[in-house]
This record gives structure tokens, C-alpha cells and sequence, in this order.
């Protein structure tokens, strides 16, 4: 995995944690237009949507869903790992 994949898994997590692109972006030290063009490039290397966005809302879909159950603890865990190093 590029450096580039881990980075765009580790901001989908936070935008489906935060319910927000505007919270996720803030948490990475991010703009928001950055952040979202991060999941844009992750939706298109995926070759689905990973997120319904309206202008006050942020939800996975259903294959959203599913990327964030298994991605989000392996995440969790490599920052516990790095905390702890």
C-alpha cells in the first residue's frame, strides 16, 4: 500500500467518525477542499461511492459502510502503535 492509499483510508475514517468534512478536515490538519478531493481520488480508485454527502449531512453508503467496519481498526490500531513507540 502507498503511502498515498493509507492517507486516503485514514481521512475516510475520520469524515465517517465525524459525520463532517469540516470536523475530519480540522482533525488532519487539512482545508476541507483538500480532504474532499482525497475521498474523491479514494471513491475513484475504488470505483464506488463511499459517501452520500448533502449540504448538512455526511453518511457511508452501504459499501462505505462495510470499507469502514474492516479499515477503521486496523487504523486505530496503527496509531496506538505509533503512540506507543
Amino acid at each position: 500500500m502507498r503511502g498515498s492509499e493509507f492517507a486516503e483510508l485514514k481521512a475516510f475514517v475520520a469524515v465517517v467518525e465525524r459525520q463532517s468534512f469540516a470536523r475530519a478536515a480540522e482533525h488532519l490538519g487539512l482545508s476541507p477542499s483538500a480532504l474532499s478531493q482525497t475521498i474523491r481520488q479514494l471513491e475513484s480508485r475504488i470505483g464506488a461511492r463511499l459517501l452520500n454527502r448533502t449540504t448538512r449531512s455526511v453518511a457511508p453508503t452501504a459499501a462505505g459502510s462495510r470499507l469502514y467496519e474492516r479499515v477503521a481498526p486496523m487504523i486505530l490500531e496503527l496509531d496506538a502503535a505509533v503512540a506507543e513507540a
